[in-house]
């Protein structure tokens, strides 16, 4: 459903938008009024934004690699060069890389599930302030996990739940700046196949088993016993950036068929 207008004159930053709920909330956004710029390391972006421009909507494309923080500030540089400020951040990059026990990740593979699912919600969380508080107050939606409590994923479960801490003291020390930060940690998602894998080795035999140990996990832990989809995910996010949710903030809101993580 489309919300006509609910984010008029509104410029809105999202990331991890080539693909799934990145790419669900963007298009969305942008046909509720809003300015988006789409961020990935991936090119897609340029096609979504040139195929929402020529439909008649008011985005930008930026491919950075999130997980540095000079790429996240030029995303930002570049948001206030087009737009002139931003006011909504929604922060969405992240994912599990492997899935097995934690007695089988190596060291560099703990270290690249933090870079991936914890760092680029920090830095974007650092660079869009300034102009956020230069322009009087604005909105980050963080996205995080129910999966903070699974198995299988422990470093990404680390990564998550800095996330859900990062939500709840920045909500904390920006709300004289009339900054909201609120998150959405989302359960099981139904998604078409990614065009862009976060690994690109394929799966061992093992592998499968323990990946099918979380997809088993997560539908029992759901109550609704059951994976949602991705317009559950993008619904609840939008309606966190949106004026609806101005009373909400220093909170993370699990959507996951009753799965609180």
């Amino acid at each position: 459903m489309i919300f006509e207008n609910r984010f008029q004159g509104k410029v809105m930053i999202v990331t991890g938008a080539a693909q799934g709920i990145g790419k669900g909330v963007a298009i969305r956004a942008a046909k509720e009024g809003g300015k988006v710029v789409l961020v990935d390391r991936s090119e897609i972006v340029q096609e979504i934004s040139s195929t929402l421009n020529k439909d008649g909507f008011d985005t930008i494309a930026v491919v950075e690699d999130l997980e540095k923080w000079e790429g996240f500030q030029s995303v930002v540089k570049k948001a206030v060069a087009h737009y002139d400020h931003v006011d909504i951040l929604v922060n969405n990059v992240g994912g599990t890389i492997w899935a097995k026990p934690f007695e089988h990740y190596e060291e560099d593979e703990i270290t690249k599930e933090i870079n991936r699912s914890l760092f680029p919600t920090l830095w974007g969380c650092r660079a869009v302030l300034p102009s956020m508080i230069q322009n009087g107050g604005g909105t980050i939606v963080n996205v995080s996990s129910v999966a903070t409590r699974s198995v299988n994923r422990v470093p990404y479960a680390a990564a998550k739940g800095g996330v859900n801490a990062i939500t709840a003291s920045l909500a904390f020390e920006q709300a004289p700046n009339n900054i909201r930060v609120i998150g959405v940690a989302p359960g099981g998602t139904e998604a078409p196949p990614r065009l862009i894998p976060r690994n690109e080795n394929p799966q061992s035999e093992q592998e499968k088993v323990w990946y099918q140990e979380i997809i088993d996990q997560t539908v029992d832990s759901s109550l609704q016993k059951k994976y949602g989809e991705i317009e559950d995910q993008v619904n609840t996010i939008l309606f966190a950036a949106s004026d609806e949710a101005k009373y909400i903030t220093g909170v993370t809101i699990p959507v996951a068929g009753g799965d609180l993580g």
